[in-house]
């Protein structure tokens, strides 16, 4: 009977190595192989990594006017898991921060240890969330995006997110420079969730986003946004915008659209509120295009100024049985009058002496077709075809702004071309970006442009154009003790079905001076006025509204004498 029990005895104890085989073979494996796994999952669980947000950058004008800036607001959040009493906590919170109670409620049921209560609430709020720590409600401080001067300017500084993420306008284009680079900091929590500072504690500082400092002056776009709310709710328009800039260097000094929102209300107003109308609508420019084919004709060569045209009484065949009218009609006119009095058909006669080629070439000089390449986001190159792709009709009214979609953009920097001796510039609204200590980091500055027309050209365009304002269809723009000139248009809209609308327009003037010396060019566009809809009889006061309210502040000096080399300042 032994034999049995010693093999029992035997086979205990190698079972009783096998079991302690595989404990050393556990033990082994935790503290050699999975030992510092374990030890980094313990860590975790009393580590905390903060961000340490940066600083954005604030948007300032010309002068140094704050449009947007970043200031500190408190933001409630709550430990779930520590509120006892969670009806009655939710009811007090939504008294302090004017929210639903019931969204409350619920985040504070959740099974975690921080929810969001309310964020960027009220300064004020403070002290009355502080005494709540104990129930375990506590406070961040937060950066809040706030716009002072509200609607001025909103179309170009956008707005952000409230993680303050650029979303719209420069607020997006330019969210890298603005926002600077979050830092971090890696510390320990004690057993009640408390952070501890100490020499564990390891951080990387933020930097924080730099400033934007813009071409935009503050008191010229409030008299542009004003000029452009008086002249739609005048003309019951659908909307509208006005371009001022610097025919020198392209620097944007307003660009105002109808209509506003609020920046800092921006869900307030529908998306079609909130577009930059200035670089993201297209239309036919009509007549204001004239001044590409007559700087083209003059500057080829192929017309003088005194050459006369017959204009037909108003009435010209073209080809394919299309009829060309003018809007009044006119016998012969010398060329500088065709232009004076914008006869559609003595400008069409005239370009039939450039090829289609040369007047497409022109065109592309003057901007058309493609992008400024204004550092704004969401610029539209307009509507141009190739001549290969030109009916037989096109060369008649392609010189006459049909056929041919454009910006208001597109026809400032055409309009300073004439303006500054003949170069085209780039126009932009950034003039400089600096750090918070007011160090520049990059000055884009205005290039020199390229030249399209020779100074002459530009200097006999400019006297033209002084008649058209003078003595011509843009009269209502006249500015008493200036020399300003300008042309008038007036384009009919398109319908789905491809045919010109009878009853929409777009009203427009482009305008510049004091001539010679051109301090400013100023595009004037108006979207379906009703009932009037010509150029020269909505958009061209308004342009003189704006310069009469702008001329002392610009301290504007009476008018220059003309003279054949006039812009030599730009030349």
């Amino acid at each position: 009977m032994a034999r049995p029990t010693n093999d029992r005895i035997i086979g205990v104890l190698l079972a009783g190595l096998v079991g302690l085989g595989v404990l050393w073979v556990r033990c082994v494996w935790l503290q050699v192989l999975a030992g510092p796994r374990y030890v980094a999952v313990a860590r975790s669980q009393h580590q905390a990594t903060q961000t340490l947000r940066a600083r954005r950058g604030a948007i300032l004008d010309r002068n140094g006017r704050v449009l947007a800036v970043s200031v500190p607001v408190p933001s409630v959040f709550a430990n779930a898991r520590q509120v006892a009493d969670k009806p009655d906590m939710a009811k007090r919170l939504a008294r302090m921060v004017d929210r639903n109670p019931g969204m409350i409620q619920r985040r504070l049921e959740q099974d975690k240890g921080f929810v969001w209560v309310a964020r960027q609430v009220d300064l004020s709020l403070t002290p009355q969330l502080l005494a709540l720590r104990r129930e375990g409600v506590g406070i961040l401080e937060e950066s809040k995006r706030v716009y002072p001067q509200g609607r001025l300017a909103s179309h170009l500084v956008g707005f952000t997110d409230i993680d303050q993420r650029g979303l719209e306008s420069l607020e997006l284009a330019f969210d890298g420079v603005l926002g600077g680079q979050d830092g971090w900091r890696s510390t320990l929590r004690d057993a009640k969730g408390d952070l501890l500072i100490g020499p564990w504690t390891t951080q990387t500082p933020p930097v924080d986003g730099c400033d934007l400092a813009l071409t935009i002056d503050s008191v010229v776009q409030q008299v542009a946004e004003e000029t452009l709310a008086w002249g739609v709710k005048q003309y019951h328009a659908k909307g509208g915008s006005i371009i001022v800039m610097d025919p020198a260097d392209g620097a944007i000094l307003a660009m105002a659209n109808a209509p506003a929102y609020d920046a800092n209300a921006p869900a307030d107003s529908p998306p079609e509120h909130r577009r930059n109308r200035a670089v993201t609508d297209v239309f036919e420019p009509g007549s204001i295009f004239k001044m590409v084919a007559a700087s083209a004709l003059l500057e080829e060569g192929r017309v003088t100024p005194e050459e006369p045209f017959f204009c037909e009484n108003g009435a010209w065949p073209t080809v394919a049985r299309h009829i060309l009218h003018d809007h009044r009609p006119h016998g012969l006119l010398p060329f500088h009058d065709v232009i004076k009095f914008s006869s559609n058909i003595g400008t069409s006669k005239a370009a039939q002496r450039l090829s289609p080629e040369e007047l497409y070439r022109y065109i592309r000089a003057f901007g058309f077709g493609q992008k400024t390449g204004i550092d704004f986001p969401g610029e539209v190159r307009g509507l141009l075809s190739p001549p290969a792709r030109w009916s037989k009709l096109s060369p008649y009214i392609i010189p006459i702004g049909q056929e041919i979609a454009a910006t208001p953009i597109q026809l400032a920097v055409m309009t300073a071309v004439i303006a500054n001796g003949g170069r085209r510039v780039r126009p932009r609204l950034v003039d400089r970006i600096q750090r918070p200590d007011g160090t520049v980091v990059r000055s884009p500055g205005g290039p020199e442009g390229v030249r399209v027309i020779s100074p002459e050209t530009a200097g006999t365009l400019q006297r033209i154009l002084v008649t058209v304002v003078e003595s011509g269809t843009g009269q209502l723009a006249k500015v008493e003790g200036l020399t300003v000139a300008g042309k008038t248009g007036t384009a009919q809209k398109l319908e789905p079905t491809g045919r010109y609308s009878h009853s929409r327009f777009v009203a427009s003037f482009v305008g510049f001076g004091p001539v010679p010396d051109s301090r400013f060019v100023v595009v004037v566009s108006v979207d379906e006025p009703r009932p009037l809809y010509f150029g020269g009889v909505v958009a061209a006061p308004m342009f003189k509204r704006l310069i009469e309210q702008l001329t002392g502040y610009w301290e504007l000096e009476s008018a220059h004498a003309l003279t054949g080399s006039a812009a030599r300042r730009h030349g």
